[in-house]
């Protein structure tokens, strides 16, 4: 029983020697077919390199102002006897928006015309006896001097009665006012602001690595918080000076608002795509990641090769990179599992079937 059971111990270990000398042989009917694999050319869909520019996107907030705006004073201290305008309404260059009391001005203006003409009929009586030889050279030198005194006058007269009105300085709407008749106002009231609102300034800040990129003339978009109101605008400003604390400079952009959509003080979200450099672009299927980075596959010569590169940036589908590559060589897109260094390949260019080589 025990020479039995010894027997049965040396086949089972027999078995497994033949096992794995089976196992350890080697195929040479696979190497065979492995070789024969290497020698076959490889067929691929490619697509031509291409070229594009660099495209960054900012995303500012701006704040929105009249490109012209003033807060109206009067020049002249008094009494308000009218207020001519209502808040938001428009109002024309030269319109009265405000008029102090001026009875005492009114009276000054009259005398002096008084003057003027009582100076004036003096000085044509001495000029009718000069010509006689009645009336001396300077008695109608001083009258011509009275003359013209009395028309300063007049004239200094007519200045401080238009003082006694406010009027606009150029066209546009006129804010809210606190002033009624009745009120008593000197050159530190403030009246009321006056927008010329027809276009406007935006300001905005950039980041101190796009200086030199955004310069007048650059077109930015423009659009509403609470809408979907949108515009086109110019850069019209860029600000000579980095702030050291923020790292930004200030920019300012001109928006047309003929239509009256938007108000000085609003709020916007300010894009802009600026463009840098232009590089490779190539379809973002034809990129691979192996231990050393992100590579893809081109055909050169007619056989496969390997080309390194670095991502600069994705745009949709494709992406820009820094790579040594052409525009217009083949980037393979479609069998990319078959590739292999130096491998005599064959390409069809999508939509533009071409042979890139034979190996030969």
């Amino acid at each position: 029983m025990g020479m039995l059971r010894q027997f049965f111990v040396i086949l089972v270990l027999a078995g497994l020697g033949a096992a794995a000398w089976h196992l350890g042989k080697p195929d040479t009917t696979a190497d065979n077919g492995t070789r024969a694999t290497r020698n076959d050319t490889i067929t691929a869909i490619a697509e031509s390199v291409g070229t594009a520019s660099e495209r960054i996107r900012l995303e500012a907030v701006g704040t929105a102002r009249a490109t012209r705006s003033v807060t109206l004073h009067p020049e002249t201290a008094g009494e308000v006897v009218a207020v001519n305008f209502t808040a938001d309404s428009l109002v024309e260059q030269g319109q009265v928006l405000l008029d102090l009391r001026q009875d005492a001005e009114k009276l000054d203006v009259d005398l002096s015309r008084v003057m003027v003409a009582d100076a004036q009929r003096t000085f044509d009586r001495l000029e009718k006896l000069s010509k006689t030889g009645t009336s001396t050279q300077v008695a109608l030198d001083e009258a011509r001097t009275a003359l013209q005194s009395a028309r300063i006058e007049l004239q200094q007269a007519e200045v401080a009665l238009s003082k006694r009105s406010v009027r606009a300085p150029f066209t546009g709407h006129i804010g809210l006012s606190d002033i009624e008749p009745g009120d008593r106002i000197d050159s530190d009231t403030v009246i009321a602001s006056l927008d010329d609102r027809s276009s406007l300034l935006i300001r905005f800040d950039v980041p101190e690595a796009l200086l030199g990129r955004i310069e007048p003339g650059s077109v930015i978009q423009v659009s509403s918080w609470n809408d979907d109101r949108s515009a086109d605008g110019i850069v019209v400003d860029v600000d000579s000076r980095i702030d050291s604390t923020t790292r930004t400079f200030p920019v300012r952009a001109e928006i047309d608002n003929a239509d009256d959509r938007f108000r000085p003080g609003m709020s916007f979200r300010v894009a802009m795509d600026i463009l840098g450099r232009t590089w490779p672009t190539v379809p973002e299927i034809a990129i691979l990641w192996g231990g050393s980075g992100a590579y893809l596959w081109t055909i050169r010569d007619g056989k496969a090769e390997q080309v390194g590169i670095r991502i600069i940036q994705r745009q949709e589908a494709s992406v820009l990179i820094d790579a040594k590559i052409e525009p217009g060589e083949p980037v393979v897109v479609e069998g990319l599992h078959r590739m292999r260094e130096g491998r005599p390949a064959e390409v069809t260019l999508r939509d533009n079937p071409v042979a890139a080589g034979n190996g030969s």
